[in-house]
């Protein structure tokens, strides 16, 4: 089967990539342009609807897919919370400030309330000495900037 290079390199910007498209053996993707093994929402719907609409078994659909039953449960989880767009693989890492919780942002805001012209710099090495925790100073700023954002 011809692979759209093109086709391919979006799917990659995008991050939906099905990395594992060699593993996808069910029939509907063996010779059609719309049936793309290599993309991952495409193929993450569709085991979905096998299931469902096909009364495949879930291990058997995960198979047919590449995933693993685990993983079927997995999508089937993100898709009843968030439809089509829990279907798109979220980016890795933290989830927001993982150190900066309210707390320090409490204490960074105090700073800020007594003397106005701490840099981020400074109010970075305060909150090393007062809570033994080694922030960026641009996290600070980013913090601050989504705390103004929000109307705080």
């Amino acid at each position: 089967m011809h692979i759209n290079e093109s086709k391919r390199q979006q799917l990659l910007q995008h991050g939906t990539l099905n990395e594992r498209a060699d593993a996808v053996t069910n029939p509907l993707f063996g010779h059609s342009e719309f049936f793309d093994p290599q993309d991952l929402v495409l193929v993450k719907y569709e085991m979905l609807r096998s299931v469902r609409v096909e009364n495949i078994a879930a291990t058997e659909a995960a198979r047919q897919f590449g995933f693993s039953r685990s993983g079927y449960y997995k999508v089937l989880a993100s898709f009843r919370q968030s439809g089509i767009a829990g279907l798109i693989p979220s980016a890795p890492g933290p989830r927001g400030a993982h150190k900066l919780n309210e707390e320090l942002l409490d204490f960074i805001d105090n700073c800020l309330a007594e003397d106005r012209t701490l840099s981020s710099l400074q109010l970075a090495a305060l909150v090393l000495d007062q809570h033994e925790l080694s922030v960026h100073p641009r996290s600070i700023e980013r913090a601050l900037a989504r705390r103004e954002k929000k109307g705080r």
